[in-house]
């Protein structure tokens, strides 16, 4: 089994020997790699749509996994039952669908080992979420794959946070701890060299858009701009982070 970049990422962050749940499966692949590879004993897929578990089902038996790899129609982790799984690994959907997911099943969540996350969107959000709810990001990994950006993250029940805060790269604390939720703690600290791509193109984008919006001069154009420069100073105070 081959997998693409960014599912191969998140199959990177699994602890070996986890028993492992995928909520939101799509075709299994991410299952059936960790299991053919023995990096996990077993696998449990789950999915809330009929037609991606269906194709599951096919790969799984197709390669002969069926006695390691359980299939289970599932809204989040509905049908999943406490103890099944040490690792949670949730991708492919956006941020604000993952929040709804791990909040309607907490306190199932919490009792997983690691959380191997990869939201589509609402990222600082998300990361800002994690944080409130009591888990820790531990480690952080990125990839651009086909023109687009694909940040991973994984996530510990009552790691807590990484102690005292840096301060900005102008001697005074700029806003760190919204920096990290931007950008990522490990990802900056790291100097990851596919968020410093994204922050170039994010910062040429934002450029461009920014000088539409001043040229525009209406009431509304200057509420977006002063959105723009924020973000703009945000990138900035990232850059600096690499030195």
């Amino acid at each position: 089994m081959a997998l693409s970049g960014r599912l191969r990422m998140l199959a990177d962050m699994v602890t070996p020997g986890s028993r492992l749940v995928d909520v939101g499966c799509d075709h299994g692949f991410l299952s059936i790699y960790l299991v053919q590879e023995g990096a996990c004993p077993a696998a449990l897929a789950m999915d809330v749509r009929e037609g991606p578990l269906a194709a599951a089902r096919r790969h799984v038996e197709a390669y002969r996994l069926g006695d390691y790899i359980t299939l289970r129609l599932s809204d989040g982790l509905a049908a999943y039952r406490a103890g099944e799984a040490e690792a949670l690994v949730c991708a492919g959907m956006g941020g604000r669908l993952m929040e709804r997911i791990l909040r309607e099943g907490m306190d199932l969540a919490r009792g997983m080992r690691e959380l191997i996350l990869q939201p589509q969107s609402e990222l600082p959000q998300f990361r800002a979420f994690l944080r409130e709810a009591g888990f820790g990001i531990v480690q952080e990994d990125a990839i651009r794959e086909d023109g687009k950006y694909y940040f991973a993250m994984k996530a510990r029940p009552g790691a807590g946070d990484s102690g005292q805060m840096p301060v900005g790269c102008g001697g005074e604390d700029a806003g760190t701890s919204e920096l990290y939720d931007l950008f990522g703690e490990h990802l900056l600290k790291s100097r990851h060299p596919v968020l410093f791509a994204y922050l170039r193109q994010r910062r040429s984008y934002l450029g461009r858009l920014g000088a539409d919006l001043e040229a525009a001069g209406s009431a509304r154009a200057g509420g977006r701009l002063e959105e723009v420069r924020r973000e703009l100073a945000q990138i900035e105070e990232a850059f600096c982070r690499y030195g």
